[in-house]
Formats: structure tokens, sequence, C-alpha cells
């Protein structure tokens, strides 16, 4: 098993700037999760992409945020970062961090922490 803990969210007016936090825990599970990414849900919207890292480092990103936010991991710590500039209003959502887990095939979710972006 592996549990999966946000924080970082907020409020913050439209190009402002919030860093999110991603810690993965469970013991042995925690070394072969590959991917680890930041998904999104806004009201009655489907949950989508925001960014996502392997553990070699290799990103990618969605198309709306590109530019504006940044993932990093730091695998010691098992801890993934999304840091996000020039937030705007559209950017108001749930923002859930995703681990998959290469020996099992599993996705694993966070519980999510809420970002608003005000205008």
């Amino acid at each position: 098993q592996v549990q999966l803990v946000e924080s970082g969210g907020g409020l913050v007016q439209a190009g402002g700037s919030l860093t999110l936090e991603c810690a993965a825990s469970g013991s042995g599970s925690i070394f072969s999760i590959t991917t680890m990414g930041w998904y999104r849900q806004a009201p009655g919207k489907q949950r989508e992409l925001v960014a996502r890292i392997t553990r070699g480092g290799n990103t990618n990103y969605a198309d709306s945020v590109k530019g504006r936010f940044t993932i990093s991991r730091d695998n010691t710590k098992n801890i993934v970062y999304l840091q996000m500039n020039s937030l705007k209003p559209e950017d108001t959502a749930v923002y859930h961090c995703n681990a998959f887990q290469s020996t099992t095939q599993r996705d694993y979710w966070g519980q999510g922490t809420q970002v608003t972006v005000s205008s």
C-alpha cells in the first residue's frame, strides 16, 4: 500500500503563486513507484492531467499550464512538488497527487487539496 498526502493548496489572487507538495509513504512499496503526477478536477468537469514526472526526471505537462507550472521530485524523500506561477482563475480546482506503482500496475491517489484563484 502507498499513502499520498498533499499540502500547499489555498486561496491566491490571479497572477500569484503556490507550491503543492505530495509525500508518499508505505513500507517497501514506495520504492517501486515510477511515475508521480498531479491531476485536477474543477466543479462539473472531468479530472485532467496537470503534470507528471518519472523517477528519472522526464516530465510532461498539460498545454494549459506549460510555461507556468513546474513539477519536480525528490526521490530520496519520495516527495513530488508542483510549483504554480502566474495562476489564473481557470486553474481553480481540487488538485490530486497520483503515483503509479510498477510492481502492481496500480495507481494511487491522494485526497486532494483545494486551489482557488480569485480574479
